[in-house]
């Protein structure tokens, strides 16, 4: 028979505690205990099994003992979600997806769940009815609706039930903070419920092999809703985001078993569903008529991806006092350091202006390879001398106004040729081991900043 006790657990991180705490003993946080009945039921109860079958218990084996053969990816029509996922579905993984509300994560998996071909796809939905999924999907252009059930229920040993007789090739749950198991007693949503109805997933993943796509609701700071746990039990966890009011969502890797963790995925939120960006420069790039000064293109790489944005900047005298910082898309302290290295190697008197930085696209940009296009389109904007559109930027600023080296300027290179850029100007620490005759863009080198504003700015 089972037995109920109550136990207390920590609403930030899951940390369990039999008695309540004022301060969380493993984040710090003051005053997030809460107080749960655990029913603990037999092990057997509680874990869900594709068969009856007696199983041999585990022994150590050797690792030349374990046999290992590669299982083929499922590969979707979404090509964007293929590269996040490293190459495709893998067969018997767990994979949890979370954005903010009405950032399009459910026309996401509907969506692929409709265009999934030769597949067997069991969309499980506990926040909408079957007649709200049918005028999404009818939205949907393309879709193809032979192969896709739909399921509405939030008991995961009804959900398991029906999954046992339907035996689906592909199983998508919206969302887990929905589903209630009948061996934990407290609410859908709680601490305990959404980690164990997670664990139930998760064996039910591997030992059949059946893969799940999960979607996961986000606090409002953020950070996925549910013990922090829930992002340790999956296998790869994939952050949409975006601003509802931009048409441009992008999908993360933050942890990838099966792949990399810096993968990027972009796509355009339409009346008829979300369209991959397969050329993400399209967004990041504006179309102008005319050279503007303050506006230059930097070459960065999001994972293995290069990307070339456009970064904007306006100067202008500051005529209220204190000299306003403001950064969109890019560092704020980093926006500092390269203003002060401009002023004190530079000569730039920047310290009475006022200095707005804009990464187009929406785009928020960590990597230093574009510190370069950022000090050319401040001091662009300072002089109020356009740049030719047809030149880009790819590298490293310094404290001492050095212009630095940058990995993979190959790649870099490679993108900005391909866009029909016909300069672009790196480190000349980057030469060691390229030949810039091997491209058809001319690569100009650098090793001082002035070198660059000097070469760059000049009238064409």
């Amino acid at each position: 028979m089972a037995k109920a006790k109550t136990t207390y657990f920590c609403q930030n991180c899951g940390q369990q505690s039999p008695k309540w705490l004022g301060r969380c003993p493993s984040c710090g946080e003051w005053n997030t205990f809460v107080e749960e009945v655990i029913q603990k039921d037999e092990p057997e109860k509680g874990s869900w099994k594709v068969s009856t079958s007696t199983k041999v218990a585990q022994r150590p084996r050797a690792l030349s003992e374990i046999a290992y053969a590669e299982q083929p990816r499922i590969l979707t029509p979404d090509a964007e979600l293929n590269r996040v996922l490293g190459g495709g579905i893998v067969p018997g993984s767990l994979v949890l997806i979370g954005g903010e509300p009405g950032i399009g994560k459910s026309t996401l998996m509907l969506q692929i769940a409709l265009n999934l071909p030769r597949q067997r796809v069991l969309y499980v939905s506990g926040e909408e009815s079957e007649q709200q999924i049918k005028m999404r999907a009818e939205r949907l252009s393309n879709h193809r609706a032979d192969n896709c059930f739909i399921l509405t229920e939030t008991s995961t040993q009804n959900i398991f039930k029906q999954v046992e007789n339907f035996e689906p090739d592909i199983l998508v749950i919206d969302s887990i903070q929905t589903l209630q198991s009948s061996f934990v007693e407290s609410g859908a949503g709680s601490v305990s419920q959404v980690r164990e109805c997670t664990a139930e997933l998760m064996r039910f993943a591997k030992e059949s092999g059946t893969p799940v796509l999960m979607i996961g609701h986000i606090t409002k700071d953020g950070s996925l809703a549910g013990p922090k746990v829930l992002e340790h039990m999956v296998d790869t966890v994939l952050q949409f985001e975006g601003d509802r009011h931009l048409a441009y969502r992008i999908l993360r890797t933050t942890k990838n078993r099966f792949g990399s963790t810096s993968e990027l995925g972009l796509y355009e939120m339409l009346g008829s569903g979300l369209r991959e960006v397969s050329n993400p420069s399209e967004i990041l790039i504006s179309q102008r008529e005319e050279a503007t000064s303050g506006t230059t293109i930097g070459a960065m790489l999001e994972g293995n991806r290069p990307l070339l944005i456009e970064c904007q900047s306006l100067v202008s005298v500051a005529t209220y006092g204190t000299p306003q910082r403001s950064s969109t898309g890019y560092d704020a302290k980093r926006l500092n350091m390269l203003l002060a290295v401009l002023e004190k190697r530079g000569g730039f008197r920047l310290g009475a202006q006022d200095v707005f930085l804009n990464i187009a696209g929406g785009l928020k940009v960590e990597d230093p390879a574009i510190d370069l296009a950022v000090c050319a389109s401040i001091v662009s904007s300072y002089e109020d001398v356009p740049l030719p559109p047809t030149v880009c930027f790819a590298a490293e600023v310094g404290l001492g106004g050095e212009v630095r080296a940058v990995n993979r300027v190959e790649q870099r290179i490679s993108e900005a040729e391909k866009l029909g850029f016909r300069e672009i100007w790196i480190s000349k620490y980057n030469l060691k081991g390229l030949d810039p005759n091997s491209f058809k863009i001319k690569v100009n080198t650098a090793t001082k900043l002035d070198e660059v504003f000097v070469g760059s700015m000049v009238p064409r």
